[in-house]
């Protein structure tokens, strides 16, 4: 069964608008995880918009051996102030997976995913030494990459489908084409010995067509439109339909 980690970088957003500590991101996640959530994801930045390394810590202490945690970050992103680097928050936290994403101060959220071959020399001592932090390694790939096999060979144990274009096309009724792209990068990355991971920007409308196309889809982290939904529904019955839907 497909796994859902909820990402909840927008519980931080949210938290960091007024200061303080509410909403609180670690009663968040574990609110998550009594819904059913089987892990939970968060995605640091050097300029500390949303997630801190703090949170961070305080979640790997929650969350201890009761679910999956992973990581996301640029790991060639260097530490600044009190943000010691997406490598030393491995180091200090040891999540399940660490799931690598190219992205700078300068996007509002993640758009892209990696160039496998211009990046494969610098990425494979990066993907060697974070396994040998335990942690699973996935690194962020868009659907139409032409040589995800090159994941494998750099090390990877998985990819990150980077769904966004989907979700787009979905929205505006036509997401033939983007479905299938993806599935096409599912099934020669899993050809290649690597597991299927997605997200960004699904939800409930577009997450059933996704999952039924892509069977051997591991696991699909999502926060921004689950957190949104919550806002209407709460938490718990919110992850309980995404979980119908995975499901299904």
């Amino acid at each position: 069964m497909t796994r859902l980690s909820v990402n909840v970088n927008k519980i931080a957003v949210l938290r960091n608008s007024r200061g303080g500590n509410e909403p609180d991101v670690c009663a968040a996640a574990n609110a998550c995880l009594l819904a059913g959530a089987a892990g939970i994801t968060v995605h640091p930045r050097p300029d500390q918009r949303h997630i801190r390394p703090d949170d961070v810590r305080a979640l790997k202490a929650g969350i201890g051996s009761a679910a999956e945690y992973n990581i996301e970050g640029n790991g060639f992103a260097p530490a600044r102030g009190s943000y010691p680097g997406l490598l030393g928050l491995v180091e200090e936290t040891r999540p399940t997976q660490c799931t690598l994403v190219p992205d700078g101060d300068a996007q509002l959220t993640s758009d892209h995913g990696f160039d496998l071959r211009a990046d494969a020399a610098r990425l494979k001592p990066l993907v060697a030494e974070l396994k040998q932090l335990g942690a699973r390694v996935s690194l962020f790939v868009d659907m139409d990459v032409s040589d995800v096999e090159r994941a494998a060979e750099i090390g990877a144990d998985r990819v990150e489908i980077y769904t966004g274009p989907y979700a787009e096309a979905f929205a505006r009724g036509d997401a033939a084409r983007e479905l299938a792209l993806c599935v096409a990068c599912a099934e020669r990355a899993q050809a290649a010995g690597l597991g299927i991971n997605a997200g960004h920007d699904l939800n409930q409308a577009n997450l059933g067509a996704l999952k039924a196309a892509i069977p051997q889809l591991a696991e699909v982290s999502i926060g921004h439109a689950l957190i949104g939904e919550a806002l209407y529904a709460g938490l718990d019955a919110t992850v309980k339909a995404y979980l119908r839907i995975l499901a299904g």
